[in-house]
């Protein structure tokens, strides 16, 4: 009987380890696949973005942080200027053109018996010194709204809401072109949920709401009225035309070549009057000149007249519209010619006496 309880005993040992080893074995094993998989899912959740990247010859594709840098930079300064009507433009320097007379080009150009595009839009492509005091510092990418006298119909969707306490000054904010105006029940629609911001491209607010409106400063992001970016004030008429009507531009940096930066900006269509046209552009470069970082250094280095589906550029003079400062450099080069000629004359002058 002992016997037999003996090797009941021993087949239950038996079974039991037979069948509890595997057990284990499959828990640590399910584990480890449960945790590659979650591996691969967090893996996949990583966004590889691709950069896309000029073409570069096989001969250079090892050196191609060694590429020369070519400046994109037009600078014909050395070129002598052409006394002809006729010339090479590759050996003088560009014609600058008044600007009624560029735009009458353009207008040539775009006739029905040429293009056929009478009511073409008129931009201006300005050229820019990206350089700051630092060598190895330059101004970043930036995006402002320029203010104009003559608003043309821009295509863009310029939806402005107005913050202001008084009906008067919501009546010359509806006025002077804003979509939406008013006081606290804006703010309360914004507390509740009614009215979200993201439905408007820019906030603009009166000084004297600030206080009310600081309490949903949080749901405003980026788009809080502030003085800095010219959403805040007392003149509402003013601000509102700006943003609504202005020209909006944005002055963008050359990847390779840092100090070199170019606008191309809308300032009207060649069917408006060419002095509308005219101070449109002129303001543009004002207030392209106040952005500097610079004070006493050229901010703006050469500006173009184009207009498509035409591929010509007619260089204008942007001194006539901003103040241009003179580089040390030639200030110095120019003394020093002056100094040459002075001892030249001393030189001769001894020789014959």
């Amino acid at each position: 009987m002992l016997r037999n309880m003996a090797a009941t005993l021993g087949g239950i040992r038996a079974v039991t380890s037979r069948f509890l080893v595997p057990i284990c074995y499959g828990q640590a094993r399910n584990f480890a696949a449960r945790k590659g998989t979650r591996e691969k899912a967090r893996k996949k959740k990583v966004k590889v973005e691709i950069k896309k990247v000029a073409w570069v010859p096989p001969k250079l594709r090892e050196k191609k942080d060694k590429l020369p840098l070519i400046s994109k930079r037009l600078n014909d300064s050395h070129k002598p200027v052409s006394s002809d009507d006729v010339w090479i433009g590759r050996y003088y320097q560009w014609r600058v053109y008044d600007f009624v007379e560029a735009v009458q080009c353009h207008r040539e150009t775009h006739h029905p018996t040429m293009y056929n595009v009478p009511d073409a839009p008129l931009f201006a492509f300005i050229e820019l010194d990206m350089s700051t005091d630092k060598k190895t510092k330059f101004v970043d990418n930036f995006t402002r709204v320029a203010g104009i006298p003559h608003p043309f119909e821009h295509g863009e969707d310029r939806s402005v809401i107005v913050f202001a306490k008084t009906q008067e000054e919501q009546k010359i904010a509806l006025e002077a072109g804003a979509t939406v105006a008013g006081g606290m029940e804006l703010i309360t629609d914004i507390q509740n949920g009614n009215l979200s911001m993201q439905d408007f491209k820019y906030a603009v607010a009166h000084p004297s709401i600030l206080p009310e409106l600081a309490s949903v400063r949080g749901l405003f992001r980026r788009k809080f009225p502030n003085i800095k970016n010219g959403t805040l004030g007392p003149d509402i008429a003013e601000i509102v035309k700006r943003f609504a009507h202005g020209i909006c531009y944005t002055a963008s940096r050359d990847e390779r070549e840092l100090d070199y930066g170019t606008i191309e900006a809308q300032i009207g269509i060649l069917t408006m009057d060419p002095k509308h046209l005219e101070e449109n552009f002129a303001a543009l470069l004002q207030d392209v000149h106040a952005a500097r970082t610079r004070k006493k250094a050229n901010f703006i280095t050469r500006t173009l007249l184009t207009s498509p589906p035409s591929r010509e550029r007619f260089k204008i003079d942007h001194g006539l519209y901003v103040e241009v400062f003179r580089d040390v450099r030639e200030e110095d080069s120019e003394a020093k010619t002056e100094d040459e000629f002075e001892e030249a004359d001393v030189k001769q002058s001894t020789a014959t006496g």
